[in-house]
């Protein structure tokens, strides 16, 4: 292989290497940790109800604070707290009982956390296939892979 041929072949690699694999791999962490954000509030929900059942009395009603948005609360008096609106996904809200929601979000949190395996799978598949076009560009540039140093000479 002559030297523009080879030189041709390394900044093919080290472009598909910058531009396609790293791109790939940030974009399915970046929707991997919007996954986990979601499962967290899942998860938060699912414990704000278990408490809101564990004190609910029938004639009770609940005080709380709302979050109005840049951490600015206001004082909020729930009447009836045996039901709560839940966010199902794409904007939209269902009014589920409390029990309801708990399916719900139990049913949700696993369809989260598949996705998330999935993902991670992915991910582990594009680092992979980085390594793989590291290593051929280690070849192509015959650089001596890394080795670790020898302990063995200290200790003698």
């Amino acid at each position: 292989m002559d030297v523009k041929s080879q030189e041709s072949k390394v900044l093919e690699y080290e472009s598909f290497l910058n531009e396609r694999l790293r791109g790939d791999l940030k974009l399915i962490l970046e929707q991997r940790d919007k996954l986990y954000e979601e499962l967290t509030e899942y998860s938060q929900l699912q414990a704000t109800i278990l408490k809101i059942k564990e004190d609910l009395n029938p004639e009770s009603s609940l005080k709380t604070k709302v979050d109005l948005g840049c951490n600015f609360y206001a004082q909020a008096n729930i009447s009836n707290p045996s039901t709560i609106f839940v966010a199902i996904g794409y904007g939209f809200f269902l009014d589920m009982t409390l029990d309801e929601a708990l399916v719900f979000i139990k049913r949700k949190t696993g369809v989260l956390k598949e996705k998330i395996d999935s993902l991670s799978n992915d991910a582990g598949k594009v680092k992979a296939h980085i390594r793989l076009v590291l290593e051929s560009l280690r070849e192509l540039q015959q650089i001596q892979a890394e080795t670790r140093p020898s302990y063995r000479d200290a200790l003698s």
